[in-house]
């Protein structure tokens, strides 16, 4: 199989699909790759190092689109990308289709095989190529915190661990899944005082267990929500559910009633975010204030950290990009069902019940979209 990289062309996105050793064991597994030049020289992944491992080089985007079978991205296509897939085309990436319509529309117009890194599932129940970059974001957002509480930056002037004879900060993280397990690590390693939210009372007793009488953990509702983030200095927004929008827990009144110069970091806003007031951003403009909150919500957050997201996340992606370039889409997807949860478009139809529901869109389960069609 013939696996396009392009580079990455979304504001301040320096991640790539495929690194250097990703590149030699697709190519040790007799495929070829083709990698856009300068895909990766930010964060020092040069060209010689992808000729190495065997890739070709090509100076377009245009070229890779038009030659590889399959493309394997970081990001959810731009719309100048979703006019370059074709019909039959495999695209493997993020996708976060759920809040985007024109994306989702885009795709389905091109007929390409759409695979979302976001929903493919494991034997845990868990999301393991979200994982990685669950991990760093969940840690990025108190470094990004942190910084927001600092006065020039709208903040409060509150240092999250305070010092001897003044008392730390408040961070409440509503969500403990690896994004709040994450956050709530780093904020204690910072020594604030740290709170997890969280709907599932088998998660809070595993995240009680792991962490002990550092962490204050307590049940999600309504009333404990509001009550502790009226009583915070920073809230972590870790809410997901998998390719659906992130439901909406912080209301806007919430905002009103927090501090002022208090902080709110939306991990969720990928997904639409978490707090009613949560608008995406990108990192040359990451902040903005409503009732006195300042909000970061980057969509992007790993990309800050490109280096550490793009090796975390091969590690993760690429024994299914391996699946899929040897035994082909189908085959790969039928033979694992967590492979196939992460179909979400096929050759024009939505095969994901989040999204279909999100945009109110008919759709086909990824069962029906790969069984063999009669022939005359």
């Amino acid at each position: 199989m013939l696996i396009g990289v392009p580079k990455e062309i979304k504001v301040h996105e320096y991640r790539i699909g495929l690194t250097p050793s990703s590149v030699r064991e697709l190519v040790g597994h007799g495929h070829q790759v083709i990698v856009q030049r300068d895909g990766a020289q930010t964060i020092g992944l040069t060209n010689e190092m992808y000729e190495e491992a065997g890739a070709e080089i090509v100076d377009t985007a245009e070229e890779i689109f038009e030659r590889a079978d399959m493309i394997v991205k970081v990001k959810e296509p731009q719309p100048v990308e979703t006019a370059m897939l074709r019909e039959g085309q495999i695209l493997f990436t993020y996708l976060h289709l759920a809040p985007d319509t024109v994306q989702t529309q885009g795709l389905i117009d091109s007929k390409c095989v759409a695979i979302a890194y976001e929903t493919v599932t494991d034997k845990h129940g868990g999301l393991p190529l979200l994982a990685p970059m669950s991990e760093v974001a969940g840690r990025m957002s108190i470094q990004a915190g942190a910084h927001c509480l600092e006065v020039h930056q709208g903040g409060r002037g509150q240092l999250l661990g305070g010092v001897p004879g003044v008392p730390a900060a408040k961070v409440v993280v509503v969500g403990g899944g690896v994004v709040g397990a994450n956050a709530a690590r780093m904020a204690m390693g910072l020594e604030a005082w740290v709170t997890v939210i969280d709907k599932n009372i088998h998660r809070l007793a595993e995240l009680d267990q792991q962490f002990g009488s550092m962490l204050q953990t307590i049940y999600s509702t309504t009333d404990t929500i509001e009550r502790e983030v009226m009583d915070a200095d920073l809230v972590v927004g870790a809410v997901l559910v998998p390719g659906a929008d992130a439901p909406k827990l912080i209301t806007a009144d919430m905002v009103k009633k927090m501090k002022p110069g208090s902080v709110i970091v939306d991990v969720a806003i990928d997904q639409g975010g978490c707090a009613e007031t949560s608008r995406a951003t990108t990192h040359a403009d990451p902040t903005y204030v409503v009732d006195d909150v300042v909000h970061y919500c980057v969509a992007n957050m790993p990309g800050a950290v490109a280096r550490t997201s793009t090796f975390a996340l091969n590690n993760a992606t690429l024994p299914f990009t391996l699946a899929l370039a040897d035994k082909g889409y189908q085959v790969a997807l039928l033979e694992d069902d967590h492979l196939k949860k992460g179909l979400n478009v096929y050759y024009g139809q939505i095969t994901y019940e989040a999204v279909a529901l999100a945009q109110d869109l008919p759709w086909i389960t990824p069962d029906q979209a790969l069984e063999p069609q009669p022939t005359e």
